[in-house]
């Protein structure tokens, strides 16, 4: 069966299984802020309908001068693109051809990328069921490639790794003279996060890769940033398309991206939700990864193969991430969002549901 690809667009899903898709679902299958955009944008989306008639600036220089403010670094560090995904395709065809390491399992458009360029594609695989860092293993694999891809926190694990191991990875790669590429698309949902983008001064091979569509639930509208030395983004600058970012994404970006107050509830939100739902699994016999972020992995241990949860929860229209795609996890988990309380109330409804049936 050929499984869709990501999270979301479940009317894809449901036609890959052979099952009508419900009139009324709860999607928890893409790992997007429960609490919707800031309302900021609402009240200033009429004023963008100004804008549409210009194209937008191709350096987005005023979104750039406020990330350069709040990372203190300055603005040639910085690219904007369109979301996450166009970043690490542009890092992709910068690694055109060369050996990569990705620390899976992972976001699958770092080998999505990397093989549309012709890159020789290794793999590191965290190990269940905390899927910690093995730094001995990992410094053997960094002697023999020009780039390694980690995601932190993780997804689909949600897990979030040690900064000392981080570091001592980036400095060991510095040392081989191969780029460490660090997706932090979910790191403003941690409550404590110690940033790596100070570094970016002492290490030229690292480079940051940063969404804005999940904090501020804007999947739709496409945008994220770079962030690595001004050699590095002068090179991959040279690889993007001109105008790739609208100027409904970069007015958008503008608002919110110094918006924490918006931040700091969303983590409180998440925090206090997760750690609900968490003892909810406890009692129930489900076991989760051990997840810091707004997303998590969950498991019937009574499966060893958990299609038959899946199906189960599809019916009821609740419709998880299937992990059969991810490498390392080929089904044996699903993926859930939290959503908002009502909605996380009829996931446990529906768990519960389960359990009776499958004690």
């Amino acid at each position: 069966m050929k499984w869709p690809a990501h999270g979301s667009n479940p009317q894809y899903l449901y036609e890959a299984i052979g099952m009508t898709l419900p009139e009324y679902y709860i999607d928890f299958s893409a790992n997007i802020n429960p609490l919707g955009p800031p309302g900021v944008l609402k009240e200033k989306w009429n004023d963008f309908f100004h804008e549409i008639n210009a194209y937008p600036d191709p350096n987005a220089r005023r979104l750039k001068a406020k990330i350069a403010m709040q990372e203190q670094l300055t603005t040639e560090s910085i690219l904007v693109g369109n979301g996450g995904a166009e970043l690490i395709t542009l890092v992709a065809r910068m690694l055109k051809g060369k050996k990569v390491l990705i620390v899976q399992p992972s976001f699958s458009e770092y080998e999505n990328a990397c093989r549309a360029n012709g890159c020789d594609i290794l793999y590191y695989s965290l190990r269940e069921p905390r899927y910690e860092l093995n730094l001995d293993e990992l410094r053997l694999k960094l002697r023999d490639v020009a780039a390694v891809f980690l995601c932190n926190p993780n997804n689909p694990t949600g897990v979030q790794f040690p900064t000392s191991a981080i570091l001592s990875l980036i400095a060991e790669c510095e040392k081989h003279d191969c780029f460490f590429i660090l997706d932090e698309a979910f790191y403003d949902f941690l409550i404590e996060y110690d940033s790596f983008v100070p570094y970016i001064g002492k290490y030229q091979r690292l480079i940051v890769i940063r969404s804005m569509t999940k904090m501020f639930a804007i999947p739709g509208i496409r945008l994220g940033y770079l962030l690595a030395s001004p050699a590095i983004i002068a090179e991959l600058k040279k690889l993007q398309p001109h105008w790739s970012v609208s100027t409904i994404a970069l007015l958008t970006g503008e608002l919110c991206i110094s918006n924490a107050a918006f931040i700091n509830r969303t983590q409180t939100y998440i925090t206090s939700e997760r750690e609900r739902l968490f003892s909810f699994y406890r009692q129930q016999n489900f076991f989760v990864s051990p997840s810091k972020v707004n997303f998590y992995l969950l498991k019937d241990p009574l499966l060893e193969e958990q299609f038959p949860l899946f199906k189960f929860l599809l019916e009821n229209g609740l419709i998880p991430r299937h992990t059969f795609n991810f490498p390392g996890l080929g089904g044996r988990w699903l993926r859930f969002a939290i959503k908002n309380r009502q909605e996380n109330n009829k996931l446990m409804e529906v768990l519960m549901q389960w359990r009776q049936l499958h004690p």
